[in-house]
């Protein structure tokens, strides 16, 4: 006999099923119909990727979990305004992002993100940044340094990059965009995210590759 598909909330075995989430689009369009608890998979959806992107651009790990819920609740908030040019994705990064980006302006602060707070991540994101950097030729910083140089150097060379090409380098290599996305997000030209992608990557490299020269 063929088992019966199970409902959403039901539970089994006393646990709760946890079944694939809805569609963005049809889960703004039961937050808007006054399903609030709705956005509450929004939010599980996406909370971990807009605080590590607030976290990037930041540079700090307080004030990132401080501007996630400050978009969120934006979003809520906004959400009636929102009408599905874009992608609930991206007009949310677009709300975080530029929320990030307020932040640093305001503040005018450049505080250094704590390694230790979460080295897997880190480390994770530091290789695949480092490769990035290392298209076009040349050492590969990735294969030059250990994992926690090159997380430690990564990272603090990613914080001293100027905010429009931290933006773009975050979003592009960290969070796996494209250009059109990136484009959206920011509200530039695809060829603008080229040319800031390409500037940042080789600011990425000329801060990192010094680490990779042998001491005398």
């Amino acid at each position: 006999m063929a088992q019966r598909p199970i409902p959403r909330n039901e539970t089994r075995g006393g646990r709760p099923v946890r079944t694939a989430s809805l569609p963005d689009l049809e889960l703004v369009q039961k937050v808007k119909a006054g399903q609030t608890e709705a956005f509450g998979e929004l939010v599980a959806k996406y909370q971990d990727r807009i605080f590590n992107t607030c976290w990037r651009i930041c540079g700090h790990l307080e004030d990132a979990r401080d501007l996630t819920q400050e978009a969120f609740l934006k979003v809520f908030e906004n959400l009636s305004s929102f009408r599905q040019e874009a992608g609930f994705y991206t007009w949310l990064f677009r709300i975080a992002v530029n929320q990030a980006l307020s932040y640093r302006r305001k503040t005018k602060r450049r505080r250094e993100v704590g390694l230790e707070e979460d080295g897997q991540v880190v480390g994770t994101q530091a290789e695949h940044l480092a490769r990035s950097t290392g298209r076009g030729g040349g050492v590969n910083p990735a294969n030059a340094l250990g994992d926690a140089e090159l997380s430690a150097q990564v990272i603090r060379a990613l914080q001293a990059l100027d905010d429009p090409h931290r933006a773009v380098v975050v979003l592009r290599d960290i969070e796996g965009f494209d250009y059109h996305e990136i484009g959206m997000i920011l509200e530039i030209p695809p060829g603008t995210v080229r040319s800031r992608l390409h500037r940042g990557r080789e600011e990425l490299r000329k801060l990192i590759l010094p680490a990779m020269k042998p001491s005398k």
